[in-house]
């Protein structure tokens, strides 16, 4: 099975893309981020046609996460259990052969210790808190995602240039650390090693085409099903297309 996470950064601009790339690939669930659009104009109808089910949760300008599945979709959760009606739509869950797929679009932060950096490290706490109470450790899990941070030095592209900044600073990276704590593996470290591959490049000063990138997509799993991953890679083709994303999808394979 072919599980992928892809920021699309507005469904409605890059449906084509995203649809092309599906059947080109042959992926069988991919979680979206960043789909900026409200449910009741979600193209739900071009993606059944396509041959996917799909879970989703979105907002008109920012925001917005989903699950398309060539399977059926079950037990579906839709942000976190104690968020108000009205909270950013940031986290979906659903069931998918077995695994529990969480999708998230972790918070930007815009800049260190402001309020949204603050709220950032606080919904970060959250989402550890979320699978301590949901989710069993030697169970199937698997969180994917824009996460927004940038592990370690071989997620940068430049570790001086990058040191202290928003996505790379020491306290993202340790509240990242803590979530992984809970057993995850990053399989793209465990397939790829020491590689550096980047997820997202900069729309501006030709970011893409000299490689000045980030990885902050991620693909985590806990133990048992990080034993039936065979494979994991980014596939930066989508991020050359006429109107890309600025992020570009990351593939993992497991054999279930």
């Amino acid at each position: 099975m072919k599980i992928a996470t892809w920021n699309v950064n507005s469904i409605a601009i890059r449906l084509e893309q995203v649809l092309s790339w599906l059947e080109n690939t042959q992926t069988d669930v991919l979680c979206l981020q960043e789909t900026k659009c409200v449910d009741e104009k979600f193209p739900l109808e071009a993606i059944n046609n396509a041959g996917y089910n799909v879970a989703f949760t979105g907002q008109k300008s920012y925001n917005g996460v989903a699950i398309l599945a060539n399977r059926e979709i079950s037990d579906v959760q839709k942000n976190f259990p104690d968020d108000e009606a009205d909270a950013p739509k940031r986290l979906i869950a659903a069931t998918v052969e077995n695994i529990r797929i969480v999708n998230t679009y972790i918070p930007n932060g815009t800049e260190l210790w402001t309020d949204k950096f603050t709220f950032k490290l606080d919904w970060l706490q959250r989402l550890r808190k979320f699978f301590d109470a949901t989710c069993p450790v030697d169970s199937n899990i698997l969180l994917c995602g824009d996460f927004n941070v940038a592990p370690d030095e071989r997620d940068v592209w430049n570790t001086a240039f990058w040191e202290g900044k928003l996505h790379f600073s020491k306290p993202e990276r340790a509240a990242i650390h803590h979530i992984k704590q809970w057993g995850f593996t990053d399989v793209f470290r465990q397939i790829n090693g020491d590689e550096k591959k980047f997820s997202w490049w900069n729309y501006r000063e030709g970011a893409f085409f000299k490689n000045q990138g980030l990885r902050i997509d991620h693909i985590w799993t806990s133990k048992s099903l990080a034993e039936k991953c065979v494979g994991c890679w980014i596939d930066r083709k989508p991020r050359g297309a006429e109107r890309p994303s600025d992020h570009t999808p990351v593939v993992a394979e497991f054999k279930i």
